[in-house]
């Protein structure tokens, strides 16, 4: 195995059982501009030359689950357009009950592409709320694809 989804199944493989993977989605509603979390200064950066953006969204609705991340990424379309991915906490479209955006971090490998890491948190409508787990994600701007984790608090 080799390449992002070679590296992303060791660290996956690697992870507590409470590890899951999150939802990668064309942008939809959810991505709208009116969703991006004020103020927009400390909620968006900008990686890879400013070709790759990252902005906190904050939906509103559902209340414990309004949090989702915006992705704008190459690979460029045929008009220069970059691709644009919302990534949730679930395949039902369902966002993180809280994302600490503040505390993003960030590294790039040339053999598998930019790594993003930041504190979230999941909503659990049995225990309440939980301890902030930590958001994984790789981005390789050639294809475009985006691979996904979530590992859950001890």
């Amino acid at each position: 195995m080799t390449g992002l989804r070679g590296i992303l199944a060791l660290l996956i493989a690697a992870l507590p059982i409470t590890a899951q993977a999150q939802e990668v989605t064309p942008c939809d509603w959810r991505a709208s501009a009116g969703s991006v979390v004020e103020p927009w200064g400390e909620n968006a950066r900008t990686f890879a030359n400013g070709a790759v953006r990252l902005a906190l969204l904050d939906t509103i609705e559902p209340a414990a689950a309004a949090f989702h991340i915006l992705v704008l990424s190459p690979p460029f379309d045929e008009v220069g357009g970059r691709q644009c991915r919302v990534i949730s906490a679930d395949a039902a479209g369902s966002g993180f009950e809280a994302v600490d955006f503040a505390a993003l971090e960030a590294d790039y490998e040339p053999s598998t592409g930019l790594l993003f890491m930041m504190p979230a948190r999941l909503y659990d409508p049995e225990d309440g709320p939980a301890k902030m787990g930590r958001l994984s994600f790789a981005l390789n701007q050639a294809t475009g694809e985006i691979a996904t984790v979530f590992e859950a608090p001890k």
